[in-house]
């Protein structure tokens, strides 16, 4: 009977063994080595001004995204979500105000679809990006 307890205390010693934290020392001090278990993720346009923003505005909702492994995706799907609904603005902007015809003027149909497209963004931008 003894023998079985010091088997069962030997395996649970083991356990929380492999459960332990590691350490790096640096100077006098002893750091735990930690690693976040994140996804890399593409982040364009819209991402990187939300990333930004949560960093200058946001700074608690940033470090808890970035601690808690979250950070990438939730730029992710403000990116998807911004480009989702840029498509939809564009196409709605356009049965509003029609673009003259791009062969007899492409200067001003330029400067109409960037009229329109800066209209989108900045919809985007207030609604996603910096709320």
């Amino acid at each position: 009977m003894i023998l079985l307890q010091k088997k069962n205390i030997h395996r649970k010693m083991k356990e929380e063994m492999s459960m332990a934290l590691t350490y790096h020392r640096k100077g006098d001090y002893l750091f735990p080595n930690l690693t976040i278990q994140e996804t890399e993720a593409q982040i364009g346009k819209y991402g990187m001004l939300r990333r930004t923003f949560l960093k200058e505005y946001k700074n608690s909702l940033y470090q808890s995204l970035l601690l808690t492994g979250k950070l990438n995706s939730h730029l992710e799907e403000i990116e998807k979500a911004a480009q989702e609904r840029l498509e939809v603005l564009m196409e709605k902007l356009l049965e509003k105000n029609p673009a003259p015809p791009k062969e007899e003027n492409p200067m001003a149909w330029t400067a109409h679809m960037n009229s329109l497209t800066a209209t989108a963004e900045e919809s985007i931008l207030t609604e996603l990006v910096y709320s």
